[in-house]
């Protein structure tokens, strides 16, 4: 199944809650666009991609559960769900832009209250769709940067879980398994919330690809090693200069990297690239709660009161980006110049 899709005919979003996996494969069912929200909130789905397209179908449930009689009162409705969506979690631009495309169709629409509920679900079920075919295009553009018998480490999950389905950066590494080239994968486990080693090790499983297991912190001995030739990870934002915005240690690694020689690449959706923004300085990192970091499964593992600083993202300055990958080809430097080329429709 997808990571996330609605049946229209029940009312319901059904998505695979991450937080249970690997060892529970769960499936949770949305009945309103408030529980949508908790769900991206408390990220029983997460992912840039995956996050906008639950925002997208948080409205269609909105609009189905509105009680308005009349298209202004049905876009107010829509109005407030959507202020509530976009405050779930800031530093994902993709939530956002789902939010105003759907929201920009609706209010160019010219149609009664029964008409639009139809044309914001029809809008959402088009997010979602078109987000496979964007994976299914970064993937094979992707994989041409990856050569056979390369050892590849990514950090966190950008795999099908952190879309739709085929993923962005994961994609692109089971793409190039797919076409036979006999590839590795280190996968850090990406502390706190550990999305390497409870995700991407299971979707790598899933699709037989060979792969390794290692703490965040070892990633730079295999690199100085030469165990590593290739960096592929995912991205929630983009800046206009090409900074690069994603799960928490990434610029570390991107950073050892650039030490070592070895190509650093981030993979997403045309989407994420948020062209508003002159460079990563100006987006905005979200901090989540402490206990991610002082318990695993409710556990604890540091002192009672201990400070505690959990930022979930930080950026990579574009000096240590190869290249960025996209749906419409792969974006070199210098990347102010050439983002603007591959963002014209």
């Amino acid at each position: 199944m997808r990571t996330i899709e609605m049946h229209v005919a029940r009312g319901v979003v059904k998505m695979i809650d991450q937080r249970r996996l690997p060892r529970q494969f769960e499936i949770v069912e949305c009945h309103d666009y408030r529980a949508v929200a908790h769900a991206i909130k408390d990220m029983t789905i997460r992912g840039a991609p995956a996050i906008g397209a639950a925002a997208a179908f948080g409205l269609a449930l909105a609009a189905r559960e509105s009680r308005a009689a009349t298209r202004d009162e049905l876009l107010r409705d829509l109005d407030a769900a959507a202020k509530e969506l976009r405050a779930t979690r800031p530093t994902a631009v993709n939530l956002g832009w789902a939010l105003d495309r759907v929201m920009k169709q609706a209010r160019g629409a010219n149609l009664d209250a029964n008409g639009l509920r139809d044309l914001v679900v029809a809008a959402a079920q088009r997010i979602a769709d078109e987000d496979v075919e964007i994976n299914q295009a970064m993937a094979r553009h992707g994989a041409a940067l990856i050569d056979d018998g390369d050892m590849v480490l990514t950090h966190c999950n950008a795999g099908a879980l952190a879309t739709v389905d085929v993923g962005t950066a994961l994609g692109v590494i089971i793409e190039a398994h797919k076409q036979g080239k006999k590839i590795h994968v280190f996968v850090d486990e990406t502390r706190p919330r550990l999305q390497g080693a409870r995700l991407t090790a299971w979707e790598l499983t899933q699709a037989g690809v060979p792969m390794t297991l290692i703490a965040d912190n070892a990633s730079g001995y295999y690199m100085r090693a030469g165990k590593i030739q290739k960096c592929f990870v995912g991205s929630d934002r983009v800046a206009a200069n090409g900074d690069v915005a994603n799960k928490i240690g990434t610029y570390k690694t991107a950073v050892v990297a650039h030490e070592n020689n070895i190509p650093f690449y981030a993979v997403m959706p045309t989407s994420t690239i948020d062209m508003s923004l002159p460079h990563g300085d100006a987006i905005p990192i979200e901090e989540r709660d402490a206990r991610e970091v002082t318990h695993i499964e409710g556990v604890p593992i540091a002192p009672d009161g201990v400070r505690v600083g959990n930022p979930a993202f930080d950026v990579t300055p574009n000096k240590y980006i190869t290249a960025l990958g996209t749906e419409r080809g792969i974006v070199r430097p210098p990347f102010v110049e050439n983002l603007k080329r591959i963002m014209i429709p």
